[in-house]
């Protein structure tokens, strides 16, 4: 009978693999491969666009601005020219709804005004159908 003796240091275990396996990362590699491979033909179609043939059409004429100033003290300005609230205000804003392109109306509150005066406005182009309006200066109230 024989017996397998070991040249090492006679410890009884196996030796340590220092070697890297390659194995996984060849298999991570061919799986990242054939991805690549299967979405090169999509990212390589193109779109079909009609794009327009002759010259662009001319430039929309601006709507008219109404600016509607709201004074610390609640003082209302039409363009410049002081209005008084309520019935004046609403006869303002009926014409301005009557018209077929409306005007757009920037609402400018001082950053002192009474938020009732500021709200008044805003129901009384409500009220009579306006809808092209838009708070401006908001910068004044960051901070």
């Amino acid at each position: 009978m024989g017996m397998n003796v070991s040249s090492g240091g006679g410890s009884g275990e196996p030796e340590v693999m220092v070697d890297i396996n390659t194995t996984p990362l060849i298999d991570v590699m061919l799986v990242l491969l054939i991805m690549l491979i299967i979405t090169i033909p999509i990212q390589m179609h193109s779109v079909k666009m009609n794009l327009p043939v002759g010259n662009p059409p001319p430039q929309a004429v601006p709507p008219p601005v109404v600016q509607i100033d709201i004074d610390f003290d609640g003082t209302i300005t039409w363009n410049g020219a002081p209005v008084a609230a309520g019935a004046d205000l609403e006869k303002h804003m009926a014409d301005v709804a009557a018209q077929p392109d409306q005007p757009e109306i920037h609402l400018l509150p001082n950053r002192l005004a009474p938020y009732n005066d500021v709200a008044a406005v805003l129901a009384a182009a409500q009220r009579e159908g306006a809808t092209k309006i838009g708070l401006v200066g908001n910068e004044q109230y960051m901070q």
